[in-house]
């Protein structure tokens, strides 16, 4: 397949062009920037595109989205947050419906940031639409995304967990203090904590664009954990106690209630309930594996 994907230089995005080009794909990176440059195909805040970047593809993967955690959630900072997403996505959908030969499937990102933040209720991709501005706002992505219907494509959602790698994401954010053996439980520490490492997030996606589901998948490990088990788990893959706890005030004073509440203090108990009915198996089950795999060596926990 000829496969386009936009947010192609995320975590995510390097590696799965680099996947995709292992099985055999042929992989069009969408940068994006000035059009003047020969090198970029698209510039979706001036809703240009450059004339042929989605020629002769058969499917686009589209994770492009500014950081849901990086900085408080300012009104300038939510409006980039949808902008980064829904406003893209429309435009992108807008232009792949008036191509002539246009790509046959889209696979979009989504977050489970979707479910809001209920507790420790089991979710799955039947589960009801939160209510805070992370549901509104990845509710409304999908939303974009699944227009590409009424133009006959084939849409797959991955509502994806917290991706676990220590090239960059959550992760390699708070790596520093846990290395140090400063780490510690957020807040309570018992607000669930949906998460999957990058080999299977990338698989997931793979399994997105090849088979023939439609609809909503949960890209998410299949045993979440409480944020204070993942710190064990962190510590001991690291061999590093884990024994101070950050308050719950603290990290809202750091990164707003808003934010804090929402994706730190608070968390999701979400299941790939469809990734486990079609048989989907995972290379890192549960967070110690994944954990472990990310600092198998001592260089990696130095």
């Amino acid at each position: 397949m000829r496969v386009a994907i936009t947010g192609s230089t995320g975590l995510v995005g390097t590696a799965l062009q680099s996947r995709l080009r292992e099985l055999g794909h042929e992989v069009v990176p969408v940068t994006r920037g000035d059009l003047s440059d020969p090198g970029v195909l698209w510039n979706p805040p001036m809703q240009a595109i450059r004339d042929g970047a989605f020629d002769d593809v058969d499917a686009v993967i589209n994770l492009s989205g500014a950081s849901i955690g990086d900085g408080r959630w300012t009104e300038k900072r939510k409006q980039l947050l949808r902008t980064s997403r829904i406003d893209l996505t429309d435009f992108l959908v807008t232009h792949l419906s008036r191509l002539e030969n246009g790509p046959s499937v889209l696979v979009n990102a989504s977050a489970v940031g979707y479910y809001g933040t209920p507790g420790d209720e089991l979710l799955t991709e039947a589960s009801p639409r939160g209510d805070d501005f992370a549901a509104s706002l990845v509710g409304d992505w999908e939303d974009s995304a699944i227009r590409a219907r009424d133009h006959g494509m084939r849409v797959t959602i991955v509502r994806s967990g917290i991706v676990l790698s220590a090239e960059g994401g959550a992760l390699k954010k708070m790596l520093l203090p846990f290395k140090l053996g400063l780490g510690g439980r957020l807040g309570s520490g018992r607000q669930y904590f949906s998460w999957v490492s990058l080999p299977d997030i990338v698989e997931i996606y793979v399994h997105a664009l090849t088979s023939d589901i439609d609809g909503v998948l949960n890209g998410t490990a299949p045993a979440p954990v409480i944020n204070a088990e993942y710190t064990k788990a962190l510590g001991a893959a690291l061999g590093r106690p884990t024994i101070f706890p950050v308050p719950g005030f603290a990290m809202k004073l750091l990164f707003g209630s808003e934010l804090a509440e929402s994706l730190l203090l608070n968390g999701q108990r979400v299941l790939p309930a469809r990734l486990q009915t079609d048989g989907f198996e995972f290379k890192r089950p549960t967070v110690q594996e994944a954990l472990n795999a990310i600092f198998k060596t001592k260089e990696d926990r130095q």
